[in-house]
């Protein structure tokens, strides 16, 4: 039986990961830096994996992965958050009988930089908005003109930082933190779409999109409706063969109509798609790069973190009038949470938001950082090992 370690367990997307690999055959292991009950407590983990943050100990979290991996003979590392990018700045420093489902590190640099991406997917055919780089609000006033603009820091995450003016930039602006360079980029009217793909070495092996129906205001999304798109697959098939690309991939869109999307920027990540796919469809093997042919989700019906969908998703339904609107939505979609057999995820996630509580209070942060500032890279150097 072969062996599967999924680092970022803190991640839905992880407990998702999980639940598949086990019900083929696999045995999982969940690595993370923080607690992460919200996935190492579901029936289909074998073990859960405490490692040093990879941000802040970089040394010692290749070190914990290396030993992780000789003692429970690990086949697969499969990364779901930023970690990704750790793993492939020191990929050389890893045991190379396993497979770290992960690019080149100057690849991903260049796909995680919201500016160079947007070069390499104009060649594809993707379409992407006009914009420009820009270090303050003054330099984006002169390059918008007048014009609905977004702005938003070369290397962010989950809306975080960004700036929506569809009036355009007004007088009183405040000026741009100082967080490198920003991009400046045409405001785009439209449907907001997420595709998620996994590819290996140019070829894709698995896709789906999904449009992202519920937000925590303009950051993650925790309601997911399928959606279909031949340009946004064809897009996708292109720009993975164009750069001989290997591992997880995900594009966000603005299509303003007519199936005539515009990629707007990459994650070379996992992101919430991963939830589309059914517990039989064969994403291990994608991950594993044995997929014999494409894998899309086979089942169409919407996913949902419910416990978040019947708290902040009820009360925005209750304040803008749309209760009948919801309660259609929440009937039409199954949890990722807590599925039939493996309800502990839940009362997982509930502990983790206890535990991020009480570290957001230690470390004088947000819980929003607390998520996330232990495996974030804004592109900066990393140190050699």
């Amino acid at each position: 039986m072969p062996n599967v370690l999924i680092l970022g367990g803190r991640a839905p997307v992880a407990a998702d990961h999980a639940r598949r690999f086990a019900s083929q055959g696999w045995t999982v292991h969940i690595g993370d830096s923080i607690p992460c009950r919200i996935s190492g407590w579901s029936h289909a983990v074998q073990s859960t994996v405490e490692l040093p943050s990879p941000r802040f100990n970089p040394a010692a979290f290749i070190a914990g992965l290396s030993r992780t991996i000789g003692q429970h003979a690990i086949d697969l590392v499969i990364p779901t958050c930023e970690e990704v990018f750790y793993l492939s700045r020191y990929r050389h420093a890893l045991p190379s009988s396993c497979r770290i489902l992960t690019d080149d590190f100057d690849k991903l640099r260049t796909l995680h930089s919201k500016w160079e991406f947007l070069q390499l997917s104009a060649a594809c055919g993707g379409n992407p908005p006009a914009s420009a780089l820009v270090r303050s609000i003054g330099e984006a006033k002169d390059w918008a003109n007048g014009a609905p603009v977004v702005l938003k820091p070369e290397f962010s995450r989950f809306g975080v930082h960004v700036r929506l003016y569809p009036d355009g930039i007004p007088a009183d602006a405040p000026e741009l933190a100082n967080m490198g360079r920003w991009v400046a980029q045409h405001y785009l009217h439209g449907q907001e779409l997420c595709s998620y793909s996994v590819a290996e070495q140019g070829r894709l092996l698995a896709h789906a999109v999904y449009l992202p129906k519920y937000r925590l205001k303009r950051s993650s999304s925790y309601y997911f409706a399928h959606h279909a798109s031949e340009r946004i697959a064809a897009f996708a098939a292109r720009f993975v063969a164009r750069h001989h690309f290997t591992g997880q991939i995900s594009f966000d869109w603005i299509d303003a109509g007519n199936d005539s999307p515009a990629v707007i920027e990459c994650n070379p990540r996992a992101i919430s798609g991963v939830h589309l796919f059914g517990t039989g469809d064969l994403l291990p093997a994608a991950l594993a790069g044995t997929a014999a042919r494409l894998v899309t989700p086979s089942m169409l019906r919407a996913r949902m973190i419910a416990p978040i969908m019947v708290s902040v998703g009820l009360a925005q339904a209750l304040a803008n009038g749309r209760v009948n609107t919801w309660r259609r939505d929440f009937l039409a979609a199954d949890d990722v949470l807590g599925v039939g057999g493996d309800r502990r995820p839940m009362a997982g996630a509930v502990a983790d938001m206890g535990s991020y509580l009480m570290l957001s209070l230690r470390q004088r942060c947000t819980l929003r950082e607390v998520a996330t500032r232990d495996i974030e890279w804004d592109g900066e150097a990393l140190v050699q090992l």
